[in-house]
């Protein structure tokens, strides 16, 4: 039963991980909300498919190492069996738990290769969020904080006719 409750916790927790981390252009974070961006006019050269590798901030592998500690001394046998088993369990455990974090935490993504206004070219790596960019796609370069996401350029409406006075 301990063991059953270890297991729900480490996954909880590694969801939770995975959760935490994300580059989703439709995605904004709490503290880019209410800030002035810088907006870049540019076209879309080119684009491909990525993948964002995932992270390993050791929370994986402490979670599963703690898992298989737990798994492998209650494995049964004797006092000495159940300490290595322990050992074992919390080596493999790691390596597992390191490999799911990692897993849960990659991103598909694109490059989009941009040219500005100016001429000068840029590129962007960000996840796949619901625009699809094509090459001589006209878009904006929206930057927050460091951070550079690309969308779509909206269509600008033409101001409606001013009336001309009564006479």
């Amino acid at each position: 039963m301990k063991n059953v409750i270890a297991i729900t916790i480490s996954v909880v927790a590694l969801a939770a991980l995975g959760a935490c981390a994300t580059s989703n252009p439709d995605v904004v974070q709490r503290g880019d909300a209410q800030r002035m961006s810088q907006v870049l006019d540019a076209t879309v050269l080119s684009v491909r498919a990525v993948t964002i590798d995932g992270s390993q901030t050791g929370g994986g592998a402490v979670a599963g190492g703690l898992v298989g500690a737990i798994a492998g001394s209650s494995a049964g046998g004797g006092y000495r069996d159940n300490q290595v088993g322990g050992v074992l369990g919390a080596v493999a455990g790691a390596v597992v738990g390191n490999a799911v974090e990692r897993s849960v935490t990659k991103d598909d993504a694109v490059e989009i290769i941009l040219q500005l206004r100016t001429g000068e070219r840029r590129s962007v790596i960000q996840g796949k969020g619901s625009e699809t960019f094509n090459p001589g796609d006209a878009v904006l370069l929206v930057i927050t904080g460091g951070k550079t996401r690309v969308m779509h350029t909206p269509p600008v409406a033409a101001p409606a006719p001013v009336p001309a006075p009564a006479r």
